[in-house]
């Protein structure tokens, strides 16, 4: 299988040294990922033994975060009768906008609870996908497994209504933050109330229930917001965790075996790139990984996982480089051909550990020659 072929792979890296480099390996290339892989003709492919051996005991989902659940329910404002005075009906007045404003409040939440429900079943039904995915690639299975290809999409459609419920809590966000705004008006028309001429007693004492009713119905509106505000962020905060995570198993489906967590769940926000001269760090210190593709096509994935990992353990602010390296020698035709093709072979293992889930801000890449190689290799350097 080619998780035992990867496992070997990296511990020789590791007797060799720091996992300094890593060969090839005869291994067709893997196809790319996509809808085009998932046609009719090929969704027969019968399941490998490890899919049919049970479930893994590792599930490497994170699961959703918890949502509040708060109901936001407003008593409503009191009756009071008319008092036949100019206050006294401004008292009715200023009466009606708050039971229109209870009024929403309730409508709020209700669409609140709405959107925990089908958030809730959206992130259950993404993480029950998920885990499922995952459970193929642990045990292993075939390279571009149409049926896995199928379990991904589903999943990214989930993950996609995900994005559309933050959305609708952003925009019901908007609109209690509106009512916030006119309950503070009520709540400063009701005191200035108070200064009009022409009151009697009873004025002042229903525009006292008035003022405390107002100033309740302000209180649950902020509380509502807050409420609002942390289910999104933990929400925005997941999906963008989850994006992550289904690039990291879509480059699992092509090669029918998950690699790991993705890179960027080790990595720490890096300080700005300092200037430096091309090809400065790639003649200037031991390279981390160095993959000889001295075979049509090379399996180094895996090998390249981990060594990366393993350095954002220890150093989580790391950035790296990635050099090709053509051999100095042989005719100029020989030599161009050469570094083209180098510089494609870095160009792709670019883009693998970009799929492993590490920001592109955190790599470079730059080609040089050497007359201490006779085939092409990408060297990637840590700094």
């Amino acid at each position: 299988m080619h998780t035992s072929r990867a496992v070997a792979v990296a511990a020789a890296l590791l007797l060799s040294g720091g996992l300094a480099g890593c060969s090839g390996s005869p291994d067709s290339l893997w196809p790319s990922f996509g809808g085009g892989s998932n046609s009719a003709g090929q969704s027969a492919i019968p399941p490998s033994e490890g899919e049919i051996a049970g479930q893994p005991l590792i599930d490497s989902t994170a699961a959703p975060p918890i949502l509040g659940s708060t109901n936001f329910s407003s008593p409503g404002a009191s009756q009071g009768e008319p008092t036949g005075t100019a206050v006294g009906q401004r008292v009715i007045q200023l009466r009606g906008e708050l039971q229109n404003l209870d009024s929403r409040i309730g409508q709020h939440n209700a669409r609140l609870q709405e959107l925990r429900a089908l958030t809730a079943g959206n992130a259950q039904r993404y993480h029950s996908t998920v885990a499922a995915i995952t459970a193929r690639l642990q045990l292993g299975t075939t390279p571009g497994n149409p049926v896995v290809i199928n379990q991904w999409n589903a999943a990214q459609a989930d993950l996609d209504r995900l994005s559309s419920d933050i959305s609708a809590l952003n925009g019901l966000s908007n609109r209690v933050a509106e009512d916030a705004g006119m309950a503070e008006f009520l709540l400063d028309s009701a005191r200035a109330t108070y200064g009009l001429a022409g009151a009697i007693d009873e004025d002042h004492r229903q525009l006292g229930i008035l003022e405390d009713e107002t100033n309740r119905s302000l209180v649950l509106i902020q509380r509502l917001l807050g409420e609002l505000s942390n289910d999104i962020t933990r929400q925005t905060a997941y999906v963008a965790n989850e994006r992550a995570r289904l690039t990291n198993l879509s480059n699992g489906i092509k090669h029918g075996e998950i690699l790991g967590e993705p890179l960027a769940a080790a990595a720490a926000p890096a300080a700005p790139a300092r200037q430096t001269a091309a090809g400065a760090l790639s003649i200037g210190g031991k390279p981390l990984v160095v993959i000889r593709f001295d075979k049509s096509n090379v399996d180094y994935e895996q090998s390249l996982y981990t060594a990366l990992s393993r350095a954002l353990e220890s150093r989580p602010e790391a950035r790296f480089d990635v050099v090709s390296v053509a051999p100095a020698t042989g005719s100029p035709a020989e030599m161009r051909r050469s570094q083209t093709q180098s510089r494609q072979n870095a160009e792709g293992v670019m883009a693998a550990i970009a799929d492993m889930g590490l920001p592109a801000s955190r790599l470079s890449i730059s080609s040089t020659t050497s007359g201490d190689v006779s085939i092409n290799e990408v060297r990637v350097y840590m700094r």
